[in-house]
C-alpha cells in the first residue's frame, strides 16, 4: 500500500526498506505540520530521491512515525515529483524513553489503540485519505517495559485486522525475542515481524529469528561499515536465510527548526559501496535482486499472517 494506494508486489522493484524524509523530534507537545514548509522540504529533498533512479531503485519505505513528522501530503508531494513507490505508516515509536507517544497511549488499552491504527488503514491518515502501507512501533532494549509490550500487543491486533506488517525499531535481541513471544500469544507469526536495527545483535541470534520467520533488517550502512554489512549478509547466506534479510541506510533527513533543514544523508551507499563489494564476494545477481527487490516486496505484502497451529 503507498501513498498513492495499493500495487501488485510485483511492481515493487527494488527497495529501500528503512529511510527517512523528514524527522522533526519537537515532541508530541510541539510537533505540527506548520512547524516545516512543502516547498522548501520538497525542493530539499526531491535531488536525493531523483539520484535513486539512476540506480533502477523503485520504492521507498518511509519510516517516521506519528508524532515525529509522518506527513503524508509530502510524501504524495515527492512520489509525483520522483515517479518513486513510497510507503508511510500507522503506529507509535515508543523508544527513547516513551518521549514521542502521545498522552492518551498511556491510558489507552493495547485493543484502543490497535483501533486508532486500523481506523488509518480503513479511511486514511487524518484528511489526507493516505492509507499507511506498515506499522511502525519502537521500543528500548529489554526487558520490555509495560508500555512498550501494550505497544507491541496493539500492533499484533492491527496485524490481524489488516495485514500490515510491523516494523519495530529494536536494536538488541531481547526486546526483539520477546517482542516475537508475545506476537505468537497473540496468534501473529512472527513471519509479521520485521526485526529493525537487527545489527545491534550477534550473527547467531539473526540466525535464531529468521529460523523462527521473522525479518533481520541491516539497516544502517553508511560509507565505514560496508565490511561489517558484508559480514552479516554472508553469514545469513551461508545458513541458508538471504530470504529473511532485509537491507537499508536509515539515512536522510530534513530537520525542521535546523537552518535549510540541516545535514541529509544521502541514500546511495547501498549501490555505490555496498553492492560491489558484495560482487567482489561471489554474491549473483540473483541473491542481490533477492535482497533488494524480493525480499521487500514479500514483507511489505499486504497478508494476514497467523501463527500456525501445532
Amino acid at each position: 500500500m503507498t501513498v498513492n494506494g495499493p500495487i501488485s508486489s510485483d511492481d515493487f522493484g527494488i527497495t529501500l526498506m528503512h529511510e527517512h524524509i523528514l524527522v522533526d523530534f519537537a515532541g508530541t507537545d510541539s510537533i505540527n505540520v506548520r512547524r516545516w514548509d512543502l516547498d522548501a522540504v520538497t525542493a530539499h529533498v526531491l535531488p536525493y530521491l531523483l539520484e535513486l533512479k539512476k540506480y533502477n531503485c523503485q520504492a521507498y519505505i518511509e519510516c517516521t512515525p506519528s508524532y515525529l513528522g509522518r506527513d503524508p501530503e509530502l510524501l504524495q508531494r515527492l512520489s509525483a515529483a520522483s515517479g518513486m513507490h513510497i510507503l508511510t505508516n500507522t503506529g507509535y515509536y515508543g523508544a527513547g524513553g516513551n518521549r514521542f507517544v502521545p498522552p492518551y497511549a498511556f491510558t489507552d488499552t493495547a485493543d484502543e489503540l490497535a483501533k486508532r491504527w486500523i481506523a488509518e488503514w480503513a479511511d486514511g491518515i487524518g484528511s489526507t485519505g493516505v492509507k499507511p502501507g506498515f506499522i511502525k512501533i519502537g521500543v528500548d532494549a529489554g526487558p520490555l517495559s509495560e508500555m512498550h509490550q501494550k505497544l507491541i500487543t496493539a500492533a499484533a491486533k492491527a496485524h490481524l485486522a489488516t495485514g500490515l506488517v510491523i516494523m519495530s525499531h529494536t536494536g538488541p535481541s531481547v526486546s526483539a525475542f520477546e517482542q516475537i513471544a508475545i506476537l505468537q500469544k497473540e496468534g501473529v507469526s512472527p513471519e509479521a515481524f520485521i526485526w529493525t536495527h537487527a545489527q545491534a545483535d550477534s550473527e547467531e541470534t539473526h540466525i535464531k529469528a529468521a529460523k523462527l520467520g521473522a525479518w533481520v533488517a541491516l539497516d544502517e550502512i553508511r560509507d565505514e561499515n560496508v565490511d561489517e554489512y558484508l559480514r552479516m549478509i554472508q553469514n545469513m547466506k551461508d545458513n541458508g536465510l538471504l530470504h529473511k534479510a532485509l537491507i537499508s541506510h536509515d539515512a536522510g533527513w530534513y530537520k525542521p527548526g535546523e537552518e535549510n533543514g540541516g545535514t541529509y544523508r544521502g541514500h546511495a551507499t547501498l549501490f555505490e559501496k555496498l553492492l560491489p563489494l558484495l560482487r567482489e564476494n561471489n554474491f549473483t545477481e540473483t541473491e542481490i535482486q533477492q535482497l533488494l527487490s524480493k525480499n521487500p516486496a514479500k514483507a511489505f505484502e499486504v497478508r494476514i499472517r497467523r501463527k500456525a497451529v501445532s
